[in-house]
């Protein structure tokens, strides 16, 4: 019998709906894992008493036959730059230990609109950027905590690898849903840029910043992004389009989905353990009714480089006040990014500019004939920490390759896993839509867990 806290998402909504558990008897089991488990660093704040009185409210509300959502009575968890009222969004950084919310950020309340039970801020590197810094944790991988747990998203995925919550709500601006879901072995859905609201996010690069969910299946990942997506006054970037149900096909065949693989993009500097996975969930998708096209991406390489001038640009509009009024507030990377930022000529900058909006129009061109991507999620397995101290530029390239190009492109993207390692390590794959296409990707993501075992795999009891 699966154990309580690695239920599904959905299914677990679903038992608390049918009054077989009640949201407080999850909620407390839940708490007392976290706490069990505190060793993993997972929380900045964890916000018990509150989380119970939200429980003890869904199980009023379900005993009147009220359910608000899927979610209604389920445990999550927020990255610690969503605005949650009464609450320090720390951002990660040191220097805003003491920056309570006065408000909900547009997410926070539709979670909350929706009934979810919010446990706490999870753990994340100093403002969504390269490093975790004192007084805060650094998030331990479940799998083995001699290996890295990713980008900045980390106390997220391994908060929901472990079992202490059902979803973590994260954000990526070069790979920070995709890398940690990648590093701990679950599913990562960055959807397209607009999708979701940045309206009280702690912003790192407004125009790459991604809002979006990590959970354990496609079919949970699903379910939370449907919740948060959709229009808001609040950002004016956000999308008009209306938001599909992520879940209506989640039966559906994939007969006659084309799905395309470029093996020139897959394979250059990717471990063959990771190649070998994404051919495997080729061979599945296959089997499940897609055609797998061989296509040509467009030339990606610049890219991942260009993300770096872009975010620093971008963020020097965020922190370059807290640098100027505040000198040592921030750490040296995002110290570093800032000074970046601050030094790149307008033409330079606007040479980015027009090779990105060049990559997104060559990119999204291929959909005409095309439904998906599929790809490798990572070059490599997690590497060891240490290796993370002083990193190379192959490291860096490998670590952003099937990233950053999707970022800087805003397509949406569903990372999942795939295979296991030799060294025992998770391997995810990479399914990337068109833009607004997530629905094509939860279909796909969906069938191919149906077929798989991949995404079942436990770290911990």
């Amino acid at each position: 019998m699966t154990a309580l806290h690695y239920q599904g998402l959905v299914e677990i909504g679903a038992m608390i709906a049918s009054r077989q558990v009640s949201a407080v008897e999850v909620t407390r089991h839940q708490l007392e894992r976290c706490q069990s488990l505190a060793s993993l660093n997972a929380f900045i704040t964890l916000l018990a008493e509150r989380a119970l009185a939200q429980a003890e409210a869904a199980d009023r509300d379900i005993a009147t036959g009220l359910r608000r959502s899927v979610l209604h009575g389920v445990p999550i968890a927020l990255k610690d730059l969503y605005d949650f009222a009464g609450t320090p969004t720390t951002a990660g950084m040191p220097s805003r230990l003491d920056a309570i919310a006065t408000a909900n950020a547009t997410v926070t309340q539709r979670l909350i609109d929706a009934g979810a039970v919010i446990l706490g801020k999870t753990c994340l590197t100093e403002g969504a950027y390269a490093e975790h810094r004192a007084p805060f944790k650094t998030p331990v991988n479940p799998w083995n905590p001699d290996r890295w747990c990713g980008a900045s998203s980390s106390g997220s995925a391994v908060g929901v690898a472990a079992g202490l919550f059902f979803a973590g709500l994260a954000t990526e601006t070069g790979g920070s849903i995709r890398i940690p879901s990648a590093m701990n072995g679950v599913t990562g859905f960055k959807p397209s840029w607009g999708r979701v609201s940045r309206a009280g996010i702690y912003p790192l690069a407004a125009s790459l910043d991604h809002a979006g969910p990590i959970a354990r299946s496609a079919t949970d990942a699903a379910a939370v992004l449907g919740i948060i997506a959709g229009r808001d006054s609040a950002d004016p970037t956000s999308s008009r389009r209306p938001v599909e149900n992520y879940l209506a096909e989640a039966n559906a065949s994939l007969k006659g989905m084309r799905i395309g693989i470029d093996m020139a993009f897959s394979y250059a500097g990717t471990d063959p353990e990771h190649v070998s996975a994404m051919l495997a969930a080729a061979d599945t998708l296959r089997d499940l009714g897609a055609e797998l096209i061989a296509i040509t991406l467009p030339n990606s390489g610049q890219i991942i480089w260009d993300w770096f001038d872009v975010c620093a640009v971008q963020n020097a509009l965020v922190n370059g006040t807290v640098t100027a009024e505040q000198p040592g507030a921030l750490g040296p990377a995002l110290t570093a990014l800032v000074a970046r930022g601050r030094a790149l000529q307008g033409t330079d900058y606007q040479m980015v500019i027009n090779r990105a909006n060049a990559f997104r129009g060559d990119f999204e061109a291929l959909f005409a004939d095309l439904d998906l991507v599929l790809s490798p999620a990572m070059a490599f397995s997690p590497p060891p920490n240490e290796a993370m101290e002083n990193l190379s530029d192959d490291m860096i390239s490998g670590i952003h390759r099937f990233t950053c190009p999707f970022t800087m492109s805003g397509h949406p993207v569903l990372s999942m896993p795939g295979g296991v390692h030799s060294d025992g390590m998770p391997i995810n794959i990479q399914l990337i839509g068109p833009l607004y296409g997530e629905a094509t990707l939860a279909r796909a993501g969906m069938a191919f867990q149906k077929a798989t075992q991949w995404h079942r795999r436990r770290p911990l009891s």
